[in-house]
């Protein structure tokens, strides 16, 4: 049966226990809601402990065009190739050591580029959420992730689904019909699968096809 956010909220709270830092990764295709479901894990986590979460995401790690540009790398932003693995998973190591507050960076989608120090991890986050496509995928830099994280969740949606919020996201930012099609089935649904076929199983699979 698929949890629901007050179930996964318990789930979360049961195995973070009276950790001092608790590190969830959470998981799945572009276009899956990671950002709105981690934001309403955060806030539910929130809600039953006051100021107990905060949310770090993986897009914040997006290499910058004047990086991606000379590397051929532009056209498939969004590919495993194209964020900083290793920033991210310093900056878990500094998150994970409780010795003061960790500023981490977060992607601008309007602006297409990430904001250095657009927020801030304090002491008093003791559950982190780290919301992101390729947490959990099995090849290149990412497996060196996995001991950072002490808990998992991946989100399930059918392809179709995912196939239509894409769509709908690239006409939101300007493109033509044709160009979003082509830019959801060719480009980010080409990751969605590389994603569900090859990132290793989750503590916790949550449908979120709405």
């Amino acid at each position: 049966m698929t949890p629901n956010i007050h179930e996964v909220t318990t789930r979360v709270l049961e195995a973070a226990g009276e950790s001092r830092r608790f590190i969830v990764a959470l998981a799945g295709p572009p276009a899956a809601g990671k950002s709105f479901l981690s934001g309403w894990l955060c806030r539910e986590l929130n809600a039953r402990q006051a100021g107990c979460a905060a949310v770090v995401p993986m897009d914040g790690y997006h290499y910058d065009n004047a990086v991606l540009e000379p590397r051929g790398l532009v056209p498939v932003k969004g590919a495993p190739e194209t964020f900083d693995c290793a920033g991210l998973k310093h900056d878990l190591q500094r998150i994970r050591r409780t010795d003061g507050s960790v500023a981490v960076p977060v992607f601008d989608r309007a602006l297409d580029l990430a904001r250095a120090g657009g927020r801030l991890i304090t002491l008093e986050h003791r559950i982190v959420i780290v919301e992101g496509n390729y947490l959990l995928l099995d090849e290149g830099p990412w497996p060196a992730l996995r001991d950072d994280f002490d808990f998992s969740l991946f989100l399930e949606v059918p392809d179709e689904v995912l196939e239509a919020r894409l769509i709908e996201r690239w006409l939101g930012m300007g493109q033509d019909q044709a160009g979003a099609v082509e830019r959801a089935r060719h480009k980010d649904m080409l990751n969605a699968h590389l994603i569900k076929s090859r990132s290793v199983a989750a503590d916790l699979h949550w449908a979120a096809s709405d």
